[in-house]
Order: C-alpha cells, then structure tokens, then sequence
C-alpha cells in the first residue's frame, strides 16, 4: 500500500484489519488512507466482557471506521449469528464512540431466487432507521454485499447491482429522508476488483466498494482507479 501511486482526491480509502494488527499498520501505513476495525461490541464501555472489543477501545487505538453487520457475523460461523438489532445497536454505540460505520445488508443466493432481495435489505435496515438519529447518517456508509457473490467469483451485473443500490437509496429516502438518502454513500461488497470495477463504480448509486479478495493484491488500485473522476 505505501509503495502504490498516488490516490485520487475525490476517493477515501479505508483499511479495515484484524484487531491483532491494528496498532501496527497504523504505525506505518501511509496518511492517506484511514483504518478500521472489522467488528465491535455492543457494549458502550470497557467491562466484564471477556474477549470483546468495545468500539471506544477501537478509538482509542487511531481508528475512524468499523465494519458491523457484515454477512459471515451476521451468518455466525456455525453458531448464532448476530441479528439486525443487534448489528443497530452495536452501529449507534460505534458512532456514539466517534467512529464511522460501515453497515452491510445483503441476501443469500436463494433470496434472490425467491426475489425478495429487498424484503430482506428492508429488514436488515429497520432496526438501523429506527434507532439512528438523522445527525447520525452522516458517519454511516451502507455496505451493499449480496451474500452469493462474496468470495464465490459470481458478481451481480453493473445492471443488478444498480437496481438494488437504487431500491436502497429509494428506501432510505422513503424512511430517513431525501436530503440523508442523497448524501449517503451506498458501497458495492459483491467480488469487486480491477477486471470489474470500473463498470460497477460507472453505476450512479454505486458509490463505493467493500473490497475483500481484491484488497490483499496489487489490484486493488486498479479498483481504486476505476473510480470515476
């Protein structure tokens, strides 16, 4: 990362790493790009919480961003996984510690089947809309992953990936408002990288990505510099 080229103005690069690596790589990554976490705690402050990471410690370390909700933790690894209350409640702490959050929501591959995509992107986001206030979204990205194009090679069309970016954007200003709908950054989290990067990021709700795979090569600034201008 620090040897790459120049980033553009126009785009804000964010790592998020294991919590074990944290301290390092904000010690010698380069300034411009920011560092975040990849899961916090629901609890607010340090406590008898073996094991668990609090969003202030997040903080304290240097970090500005966390990942909730995203789609293995809500998943579970094999045990419960966390539900959309939880992803809120954890979201509105992490902010209230002063971090940014980026909220993921997403569908499993037989949901889209079914064609209730954003029956559950819906769901995912209701508890979020209830409990944030409006001066809440400004430290919000919604992180769009839809769960069969994750690690798998599959990815949704520019043409599919629109369509639901725009269904959120529609839901949000609907719920929220239109002025919180406008500004809010939609990410795209479904096997992006350099081959196709360009032609999501072309898309006009399309405003960023969640990059995973990718993000462990040299490819990806070839995503970060098919942003377009």
């Amino acid at each position: 990362f620090n040897a790459a080229g120049p980033i553009p103005e126009n785009v804000d690069v964010v790592l998020c790493v294991p919590y074990v690596h944290l301290a390092m790589v904000l010690a010698s990554l380069r300034e411009d790009i920011e560092v975040g976490a990849q899961n916090s705690a629901k609890s607010k402050k340090c406590g008898a919480y073996t094991g668990e990471v609090v969003s202030s410690m997040i903080k304290d370390v240097g970090c500005t961003w966390v990942i909730i909700g995203h789609s293995e933790r809500r998943e579970g690894f094999g045990m419960a996984g966390e539900p959309n209350d939880l992803c809120a409640e954890k979201t509105k702490v992490a902010i209230e510690s002063g971090l940014k959050v980026m909220f993921c929501i997403g569908e499993k591959k037989e949901e889209r089947e079914k064609g209730i995509t954003m029956k559950v992107c819906e769901a995912q986001l209701a508890p979020l809309v209830k409990i944030l206030g409006k001066e809440d979204w400004a430290n919000v990205s919604i992180a769009y992953e839809p769960v069969w194009a994750i690690g798998t090679g599959l990815t949704a069309t520019p043409a599919m990936a629109q369509d639901t970016h725009a269904e959120i954007r529609k839901l949000i200003a609907d719920k929220v408002g239109a002025d919180i709908a406008k500004a809010v950054r939609i990410q795209y989290g479904g096997s992006m990288k350099g081959a196709n990067a360009k032609d999501l990021l072309a898309q006009p709700d399309i405003d960023g990505g969640l990059i995973g795979g990718a993000s462990l090569k040299a490819d990806f600034f070839n995503v970060i510099n098919g942003i377009p201008k």
